[in-house]
């Protein structure tokens, strides 16, 4: 599964269509910590709905971010982790946080 639409020119531009939605970012953050199943993923984001949780998986899987196990099972087991390329997102992850929290303490919010 690939990307269907050619991506940006502006390398910025290119990152925020990866991550740039507020569920992929929050996926990728708990990813970060290791391999989770559907539900564990589910329970983990937030208020997001089964519907967009499989869309947005799917999506970081067409872009490579994200792989999927499925385990012949009863009931099925579907695991999802981040792939090496989803992985070096992780200092991107680091950087928004340190500045989410410098932005709060200095907001004074």
């Amino acid at each position: 599964m690939k990307r269907k639409t050619p991506l940006p020119e502006c390398p910025v531009e290119v990152t925020l269509s990866m991550i740039g939605d507020k569920w992929k970012i929050l996926i990728i953050r708990e990813l970060s910590g290791g391999t989770r199943r559907f539900g564990e993923l589910k329970k983990s984001v937030g208020q997001i709905s089964q519907k967009v949780l499989t869309e947005n998986l799917r999506e970081m899987q067409a872009d490579a971010l994200v792989s999927r196990k499925a385990y012949a099972e009863v009931p099925p087991r579907v695991e999802y982790s981040l792939t090496e390329l989803g992985m070096s997102l992780k200092p991107v992850l680091a950087a928004l946080k340190k500045w989410g929290a410098a932005y709060k303490k200095a907001s004074g919010r």
